[in-house]
């Protein structure tokens, strides 16, 4: 048993997919930093300076009342809350890894069109069945053994 889960997860497609979800998974991580790091921030300041991971809307009040200036601290309290803001930064890391991703099998795919091997050239001659000698198809007389031909 041991060995067949072995050759099952040896497979070249198995070990493949392993490799891109690891790979995936550290993408995410770095694209995530990227959203909430880099992107974000100046998007708040330009659009008010909001912060928007500090964007909730609260359905129930916790055991302290609010109003409550930052998510932590509603969470702290103990309050229900909705994390549009989260939301919104996850969305948008969403749509920039379903990009990458995009361009990347686009380019994939590309490069698979130029590496295709071409076409075999049509055939210009066929061989006499009486010399075995090449003569062009639409030859209705051998050249050499002026044999009649068939189509």
């Amino acid at each position: 048993m041991f060995k067949e889960f072995k050759d099952f997860a040896m497979k070249g497609n198995v070990l493949d997919m392993a490799i891109g979800i690891i790979i995936g998974a550290a993408f995410g991580k770095i694209v995530g930093s990227f959203v909430s790091d880099v992107l974000m921030p100046p998007l708040g300041l330009l659009v008010g300076n909001i912060d928007f991971n500090n964007l909730f809307l609260v359905i129930k009040q916790g055991a302290t009342a609010g109003p409550y200036d930052t998510l932590a601290k509603a969470q702290e309290a103990g309050a229900v809350t909705i994390n549009y803001g989260v939301f919104v930064d996850t969305l948008i890391s969403f749509v920039l890894v379903a990009v990458a991703v995009f361009i990347l099998v686009k380019n994939v795919n590309r490069l698979k069109r130029q590496e295709a091997p071409a076409a075999p050239p049509v055939p210009t001659t066929r061989e006499c069945p009486y010399c075995l000698s090449a003569i062009p198809i639409k030859a209705t007389r051998c050249g050499h053994c002026t044999s009649t031909l068939t189509a």
